[in-house]
């Protein structure tokens, strides 16, 4: 069983947080830990996004409880009706993550039977303990820098594997891929977002934008591999262009990477888009629409290289070709 750092922060903060109210000699110090659990958030950003709330909620309530109970009386009917106006207005100014810390405050006043100020004066102490504790806990975050390079390298890797196949097919016009990596691709895009956006929300006063670009470049790139393979399907059998175009793509396969030589590649795109303009044109209906397709075809290529070559400046020096592998 894998125990999460939410819940080692959750069991740590929850007991310093009662241990204070104790020492401090404040009633309720149970409502210490509660409101300090409900602190507890996934990310730093949230975390004091969630302690301003839960702070302007918590005295808003305690001036809904005085209001209320004062002029209606400490009974259910009144309660109900406090909280079937306060949830709306916390909704209304956009504080309703603050909304259980809250009514926790609100449930101590209707407890206590009246208002008095040295008990408001310990509820006040409470919502201090109870954020404070949670908020300090909460600013320490482990690093995600080693889980997004896994993503990554994971990535590149299936994205080596999808290329290598299209260049298998090109040469020996047949599938025995069972695409499963497109699959496997779709799933690291969506789990890698997920965690770049909790990156992001982890650095307060600097915006680290390295790991959203990667992977947006990235998912841009499968969405031309996606439009690429049914375009391959539609290129002639066994001619120089179409092994030209396999070796190609086993060449991306082997330089998936970081860095960034896209240049090379495109390079040898333009050197194979001259060869294809010197081809026959074409004489039958069949041979157009597979000479579209082929056009098309490079074109995606351009794109994907160009993805790459925006998103990192080149490691090589434009016009200057170089025998070393690329990486795209």
């Amino acid at each position: 069983m894998k125990i999460g750092y939410r819940t080692i922060k959750t069991a740590i903060a929850t007991p310093i947080a009662i241990s204070i109210a104790q020492l401090l000699g404040v009633s309720n110090v149970v409502s210490a830990g509660i409101v300090t659990i409900l602190c507890i958030q996934p990310s730093r950003k949230k975390s004091v996004e969630s302690a301003w709330h839960r702070f302007l909620a918590c005295i808003l309530a305690i001036v809904f409880s005085i209001f209320f109970f004062e002029l209606f009386g400490y009974n259910p009917i009144t309660l109900g009706l406090l909280l079937a106006i306060f949830i709306p207005t916390t909704v209304l100014l956009k504080i309703e993550q603050g909304m259980l810390t809250s009514i926790v405050i609100s449930l101590n006043l209707y407890g206590f039977g009246s208002i008095k100020i040295d008990f408001l004066f310990d509820q006040f102490l409470l919502i201090i303990i109870g954020i404070g504790t949670g908020l300090i806990v909460n600013l320490y975050m482990p690093s995600l820098d080693k889980k997004l390079k896994e993503k990554q390298k994971l990535l590149e890797d299936n994205f080596q594997i999808i290329l290598y196949e299209i260049a298998l097919y090109i040469r020996e016009q047949h599938m025995t891929w069972d695409g499963k990596e497109i699959t496997v691709v779709e799933k690291l895009l969506e789990e890698a977002e997920e965690l770049v956006e909790r990156d992001r929300e982890n650095h307060l006063l600097r915006d680290d934008q390295s790991y959203f670009n990667y992977f947006r470049m990235r998912k841009k790139q499968f969405e031309l591999l996606q439009q690429m393979l049914p375009l391959v399907t539609r290129l002639p059998e066994k001619d120089d262009i179409s092994e030209r175009i396999a070796s190609f793509f086993e060449k991306l396969s082997e330089a998936v990477h970081p860095g960034n030589t896209a240049i090379l590649f495109l390079d040898e795109l333009s050197d194979i888009r001259a060869a294809f303009k010197k081809e026959d044109l074409p004489a039958t209906q069949e041979e157009f629409e597979t000479r579209a397709s082929l056009y098309q075809l490079l074109h995606e290529i351009e794109e994907y290289l160009l993805l790459k070559s925006k998103f990192k400046k080149s490691d090589i020096k434009h016009g200057k070709k170089e025998k070393k592998t690329g990486t795209v």
